[in-house]
């Protein structure tokens, strides 16, 4: 008997999602059947789309059902196996969600090689987060050598992957984070040009004086305020891939104030802008292989760096991810659920 710890959406929040959000439920799992294996999580996947799939407002995706598992990506260690192509001790992507243990038949599992890259880094820099990054600047973004390239959030798993993708291609890169060592970490680190503070109360000032000449692309990962400032300064023909909108999750009203929307519309049309809203996996035909090639490369050779936030435990998994939600993490937000062998 294998007894697995699931973390379930109780109830759909308003809001922030607060612990009364979550169940943690004892679910007793049944003995394997030929074609399957039992999986101990290992690191479970923190992300802001998880916010969106608490509720049952129509979007890309189907919501959690009240009384189920936690959505989410999991690297796991194979405890128990009756599939013939997986062995004990074996390592795989999966999406087991917030959970201690699962049973698959293989369906979605992806090998990990421990040699070759941390087992972790298939949930960030070289998983979703790294392709979500890849696909939509080479595709909608277009970067050209001299452009300038803006992202928000830019000490996050895509957002960090975003501007040294576009240096790489030979852009400018300005990073857009939360506090000094944020920045720090953006030009010391990551190699950014330059690195703004979105909490400074000169924010707008330094962002004009931050690109003179305009910005070309602006990848859109988090909306609100930082938004308004940095459609102010497109180009004519700039280019913004809409990945996410992190800053409007938690809302529960229309913001305050006019309605800036024909303003907005007015910009679209006076600059031509070409602003494309994306989900990753529509590209995963087009870019999977590339990416796959480049993206390894790049992680090999210390071209593109990345930074993990793991917390301990499955129990922290509810605090993680508000704080994630908000810019508590510093980088990649994961829950380390058991003990990594490859430690």
């Amino acid at each position: 008997m294998t007894l697995s710890t699931q973390v379930r959406l109780a109830r759909r929040p308003e809001g922030e999602p607060t612990d009364d959000s979550f169940a943690f439920v004892e679910h007793e799992l049944p003995p394997l059947q030929d074609g399957q294996v039992l999986l101990r999580v290992v690191y479970l996947s923190l992300d802001p789309y998880m916010r969106g799939r608490m509720s049952d407002a129509p979007s890309y995706a189907d919501p959690v059902e009240l009384d189920h598992v936690m959505v989410g990506g999991t690297v796991c260690v194979v405890e128990e196996s009756r599939h013939p192509e997986w062995a004990v001790g074996d390592l795989a992507l999966s999406y087991s969600g917030w959970q201690t243990h699962d049973i698959s038949d293989g369906t979605g599992l992806r090998r990990l090689d421990p040699s070759v890259v941390p087992v972790s880094t298939a949930l960030g820099v070289l998983g979703m987060p790294g392709f979500t990054a890849y696909a939509g600047l080479l595709e909608i973004g277009k970067p050209q050598p001299g452009e300038t390239v803006v992202v928000a959030a830019a000490t996050g798993p895509v957002g960090s992957a975003v501007g040294q993708i576009a240096r790489l291609k030979g852009a400018r890169a300005v990073g857009i984070a939360g506090g000094a060592e944020k920045r720090r970490a953006l030009l010391e680190e990551f190699g950014f040009d330059v690195a703004l503070d979105h909490r400074s109360p000169t924010f707008a000032e330094d962002l004009k004086a931050a690109v003179p000449d305009g910005i070309d692309v602006y990848f859109e990962n988090v909306g609100g305020p930082v938004a308004r400032e940095v459609f102010k300064r497109m180009n004519l023909y700039g280019r913004v891939p809409v990945c996410g909108l992190v800053a409007n999750y938690n809302a529960t009203s229309a913001p305050e104030g006019r309605d800036r929307q024909p303003a907005f519309m007015s910009l679209i049309l006076t600059k031509s802008l070409t602003i494309r809203g994306f989900i990753q996996n529509e590209f995963t035909k087009s870019h999977g292989r590339d990416f796959v090639r480049e993206m390894s490369g790049w992680v090999a050779d210390g071209s593109v760096r990345y930074r993990e936030d793991v917390s301990e435990g499955l129990e922290s998994a509810a605090e993680a991810f508000r704080g994630m939600l908000t810019g508590r993490n510093f980088g990649k937000a994961l829950v380390r659920v058991s003990p990594d062998p490859t430690l």
